[in-house]
């Protein structure tokens, strides 16, 4: 069995914090105002009810869940992995490098996704069922 490691909290400076292309353009929605109200009140141990409140009376599709599970709903609509293989036979190193780290923390953020969703085992079953269903699909050779 695998070990876990300890995690302990470390405070690292908003001048440090990275962030990807887009992702200011995000926090600074309306949408997302009530999220980080309620980070606020969170860090700052205050009571976290009226930013609660408030995100509950959001719509679904004004949610941040809503954003990331729509943004994966196109992301993946005309999925063929024939154009995914023909893409990585012809792309530059460069390219390739570039989509390499594009993608790089995507399958730890879905994980995280679905445990936060589900909890930890059912997101271990849904990612475990996925990745034998891929192993028995045919791989597509160019």
């Amino acid at each position: 069995m695998k070990e876990k490691k300890k995690q302990r909290a470390e405070e690292i400076p908003l001048s440090a914090i990275r962030m990807e292309e887009g992702a200011e353009e995000l926090l600074k929605s309306p949408e997302a105002q009530s999220y980080i109200r309620l980070a606020v009140a969170i860090q700052a141990r205050q009571d976290p009810k009226p930013a609660l409140l408030e995100i509950s009376q959001m719509p679904l599709e004004k949610r941040y869940l809503w954003r990331v599970v729509s943004a994966l709903k196109w992301a993946f609509a005309d999925f063929d992995d024939l154009s995914a293989a023909v893409d990585c036979k012809t792309l530059s190193r460069e390219d390739l490098d570039k989509i390499e780290s594009l993608l790089q923390k995507r399958p730890l953020q879905f994980c995280l996704l679905l445990k936060a969703l589900y909890g930890s085992e059912k997101m271990e079953r849904i990612m475990s069922n996925a990745i034998e269903e891929a192993k028995e699909l045919p791989v597509v050779t160019l």
